[in-house]
């Protein structure tokens, strides 16, 4: 795969983003976890995964700077493909860890929130989702989601602020379980998923599929009259100035 990495260990799977330096996320990572997490969800052999990132960086979120290239055809493949991602990963039946290695705002943040459980480095970092700021509506899904770890009231405000949080503030809105050192991440999401895997497998499994019914439900809920919407306020002209002035920001870093 060109975006990612999976490693093997006795009885689970550690699924790292490798794409650059901060992990931009494009229609090619996509498409690449969605298989790779439909190919691990069926493989018996694993009973659990972990997703991780790089050194800093768990995702930097959408690639804009490429995504800003695609034509409206490969721009709705994109976000298809983003939907089907987020819904496969919330209904996904295993114990899914992440953890997050740095960064982690917008699809990164999206990622990670969809998992059981995370875990985060501590350090000055950001996570959160901060689409209103670069001009992209939230759909009622993905409030949801974030909504599942943060409740109704603290994700609306989050939302409407495109709040970002350092993993401390993280830690203390509910939407990251645990701040550890940078060194520790990885090892001590080892350390959970080695407790949820102690657990009778088909039961863990039927009783988070019962947990998550509604929002798998609600993650699952995106019709073509969603997707038009969300591809006609792409291509709005407010939207689409607000875009390349993030564009034109991240060429200058």
């Amino acid at each position: 795969m060109e975006t990612l990495r999976i490693t093997a260990r006795e009885g689970y799977s550690i699924l790292q983003f490798d794409r650059g330096k901060s992990n931009p996320m494009n229609l090619t990572m996509f498409e690449e976890l969605r298989q790779a997490i439909n190919e691990l969800r069926e493989d018996a052999a694993v009973k659990g995964v972990i997703i991780t990132g790089k050194e800093h960086f768990f995702s930097a979120g959408l690639d804009l700077p490429e995504i800003m290239t695609y034509d409206r055809d490969k721009t709705r493949a994109f976000w298809q493909s983003f939907m089907d991602l987020v819904a496969g990963l919330v209904a996904f039946p295993k114990p899914l860890i992440s953890a997050v290695t740095g960064h982690s705002p917008a699809g990164g943040c999206i990622v990670a929130i969809a998992c059981d459980y995370r875990i985060m480095a501590g350090g000055n970092y950001k996570i959160g989702l901060n689409e209103i700021p670069v001009g992209l509506v939230v759909p009622k899904h993905i409030f949801d989601l974030y909504a599942f770890w943060l409740g109704k009231h603290r994700a609306y405000q989050f939302l409407m602020e495109g709040r970002l949080m350092n993993p401390q503030e993280a830690s203390d809105a509910g939407l990251i379980d645990v701040v550890v050192p940078a060194d520790q991440v990885l090892e001590s999401a080892e350390r959970k998923l080695a407790q949820y895997l102690k657990f009778d497998s088909n039961t863990w499994s039927a009783t988070k599929l019962n947990l998550r019914k509604e929002l798998i439900d609600s993650v699952s809920n995106v019709d073509e009259a969603l997707m038009d919407k969300i591809i006609d306020h792409w291509y709005q002209p407010g939207t689409q100035a607000i875009l390349n002035g993030f564009v034109e920001m991240l060429k200058k870093k």
